[in-house]
């Protein structure tokens, strides 16, 4: 039976897609870089998931990453490089402005608490992360918040979830591995996470992509409403 749950935040819980629409159109205003098309953001948005996937393997830090996907982008374009530092600086504090939901997430985690354990598991930076749960009102729902800047390691690394275990059983409640779920939509990140752990995965799969990786979740939804029908089962 399951008793805890690890939610992941972007893409889970949050529309990250909207934020990051957002935060980039309303900071190439502010910036005087004139107006961040449609496409631009289609553009970035591939670049910043391949920064992601460097950092999940360990090939680049966060914080290169985090500059260098806008120096990038800002060169493609013919902006000025040097201002990535500071755009990205900007960008975390203005990815808590938008707060969208995937599905009906909130009502989803305030249905559940109480029933299980419930703690937010992200890669994001404190700052963004922070705003976006507090923002949300999905802060006060969660039983704790891991962020990976904190922690000290990125998932998928065990390490972030060792320490996650680690704090939860410091308060007093026992880790049953076989009773804990990781939800998330990445499959590199969350569910290869929940694997190295030792913990069940279900993959949040909204857009029914194939699985082309070798990483095989135990439960798959394309709605986030069908983890009841998995809190039933498992």
């Amino acid at each position: 039976m399951i008793n805890i749950i690890f939610w992941d935040v972007d893409g889970t819980l949050l529309n990250f897609l909207a934020a990051e629409n957002a935060a980039v159109k309303g900071l190439f205003l502010k910036f005087g870089f004139g107006e961040c098309s449609d496409d631009m953001i289609a553009e970035y948005s591939q670049i910043n998931k391949k920064y992601w996937k460097q950092i999940e393997k360990g090939e680049i830090t966060k914080e290169e990453a985090l500059w260098a996907r806008f120096a990038e982008f800002f060169a493609s374009h013919g902006l000025p490089v040097a201002a990535a530092e500071k755009f990205n600086a900007e960008y975390q504090v203005r990815l808590g402005d938008t707060v969208a939901y995937c599905d009906n997430s909130f009502e989803i985690v305030r249905s559940l608490r109480g029933k299980v354990k419930q703690y937010a598991a992200s890669n994001g930076t404190v700052v963004a992360q922070k705003r976006k749960l507090k923002n949300s009102g999905l802060d006060a729902l969660m039983d704790g918040i891991f962020l990976s800047e904190a922690v000290g390691a990125e998932k998928p690394d065990v390490r972030f979830f060792n320490a996650a275990f680690g704090f939860i059983e410091k308060s007093g409640i026992k880790i049953a591995k076989e009773n804990t779920l990781i939800v998330g939509d990445s499959l590199t990140s969350d569910i290869l996470g929940g694997k190295n752990a030792g913990i069940k995965t279900c993959f949040y799969n909204p857009r029914g992509e194939k699985n082309t990786s070798n990483v095989s979740p135990d439960y798959e939804i394309k709605n986030l409403n069908e983890i009841y029908d998995i809190l039933k089962k498992a």
